[in-house]
């Protein structure tokens, strides 16, 4: 089994990020391979694996659980609203605030060149990792020690998601306006795709009849035609509909 270290990790500890968070880990290579990104792997041979597989499964859990929890929490909301909550609060910029929140890019174990790029603020990397600690946490303790993780951060963040209409989608709603008002059809255009592989960054704009209406970035093309959408109903001076 690897020696872990605070020099490996140019950061915080595995163990001391469990004690900061009250999670009861008695296998810290658990965790730890949860805070490993495949860029530090590249770097040092003596490192068994990366957190690829923990986002997997992390990402499988959040999806049941917060499902359970907008079930529970919002009776009175039918099935295509859930859904769309359910999407709100595990899209990649949600799940990055998590992170941010609990401080988790202190501990993320970055290649050299990825944490000088800012690879411990940037949303895509911080996502995967949170969810690969959601997975380390249910694989250690099971899904009640997930759930009393999770929940203190859902409440909030469905408040605020309800409050700013985030679980709306803009795209089908631009269109709703643009056919509405007889422009035609939105279509979309990636301008540029900029990073390494696993780290693209994605620029596209949202047009109709040639003229651009918005434009947006992301971590996948989807992600930032969805700005784009939404910067376009901003520009219009148009709230996304409830």
């Amino acid at each position: 089994m690897e020696q872990m270290s605070q020099g490996d990790l140019e950061g915080e500890a595995p163990q001391e990020l469990a004690n900061r968070l009250n999670l009861a880990f008695s296998n810290l290579y658990l965790l730890n391979r949860a805070l490993t990104h495949r860029s530090y792997l590249n770097e040092h041979d003596e490192v068994i694996g990366d957190n690829e597989r923990l986002e997997f499964l992390g990402d499988a859990v959040l999806d049941f659980l917060v499902a359970a929890w907008l079930y529970k929490h919002f009776p009175e909301k039918a099935e295509g609203e859930l859904t769309r909550l359910r999407s709100a609060l595990v899209r990649t910029e949600q799940l990055a605030e998590f992170a941010k929140a609990i401080n988790l890019g202190s501990a993320m174990r970055l290649g050299r060149g990825e944490r000088q790029a800012g690879g411990a603020q940037r949303d895509v990397l911080l996502c995967a990792t949170f969810e690969a600690l959601v997975a380390a946490i249910y694989l250690e303790s099971g899904l009640q020690a997930v759930i009393e993780f999770i929940e203190p951060m859902l409440t909030p963040a469905a408040k605020q998601i309800l409050m700013t209409q985030r679980d709306q989608d803009p795209k089908s709603q631009f269109q709703e306006y643009a056919q509405s008002h007889g422009l035609g059809t939105p279509q979309y255009r990636t301008v540029q795709a900029q990073g390494p592989e696993h780290a693209k960054t994605f620029e596209v704009e949202v047009l109709i009849v040639g003229e651009v209406y918005g434009s947006g970035v992301g971590h996948s093309k989807q992600q930032a035609a969805k700005a784009a959408a939404r910067d376009a109903l901003d520009k219009l001076g148009i709230l996304l509909l409830s």
